[in-house]
């Protein structure tokens, strides 16, 4: 348990937008935010799941952060050391915190459980084995996850951003142009246990989830080998472990501007009213998903498989299917636009 007595870095006014309030949150040790009204008295508390959350309901980090706190904590009170122990443990997790307040209702000091001793996610899984041919003449000769964004392959942001996140298994999928990504595989310094498992043909979107040696110790974390983004996969896995789910999609935002009024009108045709080139916005898969060893076992060894024959089969026999909001950097690369824009994103 860690005691928190300096705790200005945690407090956050309820004025301020949910994207600020993030930014303080990410600044800190413990990735919490006690949100605090103009008396300076407690309100709520704020931690990343919360966030995902009211992004899920429709919110916006533009919103207010009074859009997602958790109102009515759990809090300790000065003077109850043991009450207060006593709480903390009933919290659980290994990132519980309770925060401790005087009569008037101001926190005085927040306790912190402790700090995990390994990685959340064990084995990670990226699929690189695709052909890539929107990208026309630069995947000809080059596999795509070995193009270039930045000073590095798309590959190497990849499994930098997995070994980051303390995974100590890795394993990357291989089919088109092969022998150069395990040529690439072999020649880096890796923090991780990184290995290619070669698909004798291609096996669509997940089937090579199918090869990987059995049993899985513990969910498995699948990555799209053409995605770049900052993630946090251990926010991911815990929030996947307290929902209990079977499945947890990644999903990004993606808003279309219609460039048209767009006509409202009730189901026997009566115009209701016109919406003048609204900007229409919904949740898509962000190519990063965990895995239950249960889900898992649904890919087959034998033939392909793609992620929505995975996902509508599991759902169909009642599997939990959850969805991660991605409020960090994520950009998708597989168009030539796309890899233009990562470029740009990525310029030294």
């Amino acid at each position: 348990m860690t005691r928190l007595v300096d705790i200005a870095p945690y407090l956050c006014r309820a004025a301020a937008t949910t994207r600020d309030a993030l930014a303080r949150l990410n600044a800190t040790d413990h990735l919490f935010q006690l949100i605090i009204g103009p008396d300076g008295k407690l309100l709520g508390t704020l931690t990343d799941g919360d966030i995902r959350r009211a992004m899920l309901a429709g919110g916006t980090l533009d919103a207010p952060v009074s859009q997602c706190l958790h109102r009515d904590p759990l809090v300790g009170r000065i003077g109850e050391e043991a009450a207060n122990q006593e709480k903390l443990r009933k919290i659980g997790g290994y990132k519980a915190f309770l925060p401790v307040v005087d009569a008037d209702g101001r926190v005085r000091e927040v306790l912190v459980a402790g700090v995990p001793s390994s990685a959340a996610v064990e084995t990670a899984l990226v699929m690189a084995g695709g052909r890539g041919t929107r990208l026309g003449e630069r995947t000809k000769d080059t596999p795509k996850p070995l193009l270039n964004v930045g000073d590095k392959p798309i590959l190497e942001h990849v499994l930098t951003a997995l070994e980051d996140a303390g995974v100590p298994e890795i394993f990357v999928s291989v089919h088109y142009l092969a022998d150069q990504i395990d040529a690439f595989v072999g020649a880096r310094a890796a923090r991780a246990r990184v290995k290619t498992v070669h698909e004798g043909e291609q096996r669509g979107t997940i089937g090579a989830l199918g090869q990987l040696p059995r049993p899985l110790r513990g969910a498995v974390l699948v990555v799209n080998g053409d995605v770049i983004s900052g993630v946090d996969f251990n926010a991911m896995a815990a929030f996947h472990t307290r929902h209990g789910y079977d499945a947890t999609i990644g999903v990004a935002r993606h808003e279309v501007d219609i460039p048209f009024g767009v006509i409202r009108h009730t189901p026997e045709g009566l115009f209701e009213r016109i919406d003048e080139k609204p900007r229409i916005g919904h949740f898509v898969a962000g190519g990063i998903y965990l895995l239950s060893p249960e889900f898992a076992a649904l890919v087959p060894a034998d033939r392909p498989m793609d992620m929505p024959e995975l996902l509508n089969e599991g759902r169909t026999l009642g599997l939990s299917i959850g969805l991660f909001p991605i409020h960090e950097y994520w950009r998708d690369i597989g168009r030539p636009h796309d890899l233009a824009a990562a470029e740009r994103d990525h310029k030294p």
